[in-house]
């Protein structure tokens, strides 16, 4: 007798958020086909800015319940909706929203960062034909969105043919992104193929680890892998393989030493926009899915695995801060300071407590608006032809270019040294918070040596930031680089972004209490 068809149930409210952004961004692909080439922009804009908006509310209705319940496992175990993974979704969808903030901007003449053709020829006659007709890539806003829901399915993926899913939808919109740029077209299209390419061998680790831990569990649900570590014997190498793989695919995501390799060319090629919102948002959903596979996979191979992640995290805090020291282009900088980041979150996830957990997710809310905002004002600080008429050219990114632009532009200067002041966790601002609660949370697991370290690395990182500063408030731009250097007019949605970051960069510094008290209440993960 056969038996009767079950339809499965599917709690749909807990999938909302990502919901809401991937069906946003399928809409936007349809505007792109349909709409008129004239109006497409302003959907496309408001489109994106409203799945964000509702991804948050979203979130914030669903709160209450999963703070009182544990969370829940959906999709037969595919999702798993618990304080983490919605606090991540709810973090991820706003720094997403002041991300497109800065991606839709344009200036007064009316040019976004993005090349008008990005399938054009670099300084071919179909790219110059583009630019005077002014077209625009409006598709950029549906493979931002794309790439948001990817990285919020991210860390709430409960087993890893979903992660790997996840991985892809989140990485392709990128690759794609990162060789948009409008200038410097050929350093652009470079740095997306190198990211493409090593995105792809990373790609290549993770699903090998996933095959080892399926012919290892026989599942590739965390849970039952878990489960499996206590009662399968004989197959431990097998096991550590699987998972060392696996890690190598997440630890390249985030940038972490010795798979960092892409993250300077990448950061320092892509537009500016599209590289806070990578910086930012990216790390936070990989680190998401880091936690869950440390937290819930990792802990019985505890002796195995957590020195070589003691001695990655050591790493990374130290080439990431050494490396930066000697950089001369600004966005190099920011990124060789992002791969430090990388280490200092690791402190946080190594240290296997319930407040490691809450700490990494105060951290990455407070070094992600810190980012984008900090990539915003590079974006507005071009250079300018010495020639006559002075024509606004591309972005002033050698750190010589920057002398003098707090005497210049005072509020700008001033918001970008408070982001600087936070990257280098300097008390009263969200960097210090965030980093005195990663490094308390190391103590706390008896890792003191590593949270030792950490001070010490985050002492050393304040010279490259500090002469960024330097350059900016007590150097004369008269005989240097610097007078060749202008901020240019935008429609203002760049402005409101930085004062975003500045109002949470302040705040999480002055009053962490509320934000950390609710953190400590979300930081349970479920098996």
């Amino acid at each position: 007798m056969t038996p009767a068809f079950v339809a499965p149930e599917i709690p749909w409210a807990h999938l909302l958020p990502v919901a809401i952004v991937l069906v946003a961004g399928v809409v936007g692909v349809l505007v792109e086909a349909f709409a008129p080439q004239r109006l497409r922009r302003a959907i496309q804009l408001t489109i994106a800015l409203l799945a964000t908006a509702g991804a948050v509310v979203a979130v914030a209705a669903l709160w209450a319940g999963v703070r009182d319940t544990g969370g829940t496992v959906v999709l037969g175990g595919s999702m798993i909706i618990d304080g983490p993974a919605l606090v991540l979704q709810g973090v991820l969808a706003l720094l997403g929203l002041v991300s497109l903030l800065v991606i839709a901007d344009r200036t007064e003449s009316g040019e976004d960062a993005f090349a008008p053709s990005a399938s054009a020829v670099p300084g071919s006659d179909y790219e110059e034909l583009a630019r005077r007709k002014g077209l625009a890539q409006t598709e950029v806003f549906p493979l931002v969105l794309f790439a948001l829901g990817g990285m919020m399915i991210f860390p709430a993926a409960g087993d890893l043919l979903t992660l790997f899913v996840a991985l892809e939808v989140l990485s392709l919109p990128l690759y794609l992104l990162s060789g948009m740029a409008r200038r410097r077209r050929l350093l652009s299209q470079e740095a997306s193929m190198k990211y493409f390419l090593l995105g792809a061998f990373a790609s290549a680790f993770f699903l090998f680890g996933t095959a080892l831990l399926y012919g290892f569990a026989g599942s590739v649900r965390l849970a039952d892998i878990a489960a499996a570590t206590s009662t399968v014997v004989g197959m431990d190498a097998l096991l550590l393989a699987g998972v060392l793989l696996l890690m190598v695919g997440l630890l390249f995501k985030v940038g972490a030493v010795p798979f960092h390799s892409w993250t300077p060319d990448v950061y320092q090629g892509a537009p500016t926009p599209i590289t806070g919102f990578m910086a930012a948002c990216t790390k936070i959903a990989a680190f998401g899915a880091i936690l869950r596979i440390v937290y819930v996979v990792v802990p019985p191979l505890e002796w195995d695995v957590m020195p070589l992640l003691w001695a990655i995290a050591v790493l990374t805090m130290v080439v990431g801060t050494v490396v930066a020291i000697v950089q001369t282009d600004i966005k190099r900088m920011l990124a060789y300071s992002s791969i430090a980041h990388a280490g200092f979150v690791l402190v946080g996830v190594v240290a296997l407590t319930s407040s490691g957990i809450s700490s990494v997710l105060f951290y990455l809310l407070a070094y992600g608006l810190s980012t984008i905002g900090a990539f915003a004002i590079v974006s507005l600080v071009r250079e300018v032809n010495a020639g006559p008429g002075g024509a606004v050219v591309a972005e002033a990114t050698h750190v010589s270019q920057w002398s003098g632009l707090g005497q210049r532009h005072p509020v700008l200067a001033a918001s970008f040294a408070l982001f600087l002041l936070s990257f280098a966790g300097i008390p009263l601002t969200a960097g210090f918070t965030g980093k005195f609660a990663v490094f308390s949370a190391a103590v706390e697991g008896g890792l003191t040596w590593l949270a030792v370290v950490g001070v010490v690395v985050s002492a050393a990182a304040v010279f490259f930031y500090a002469r960024i500063i330097v350059l900016m408030f007590f150097t004369d731009p008269a005989g240097t680089a610097g007078e060749t250097t202008t901020v240019v007019r935008s429609e203002g949605f760049t402005t409101v972004a930085i004062a975003l970051g500045v109002i949470g960069t302040i705040l999480l510094g002055v009053l962490p209490s509320p934000v950390l008290d609710l953190l400590a209440d979300a930081a349970k993960l479920i098996p």
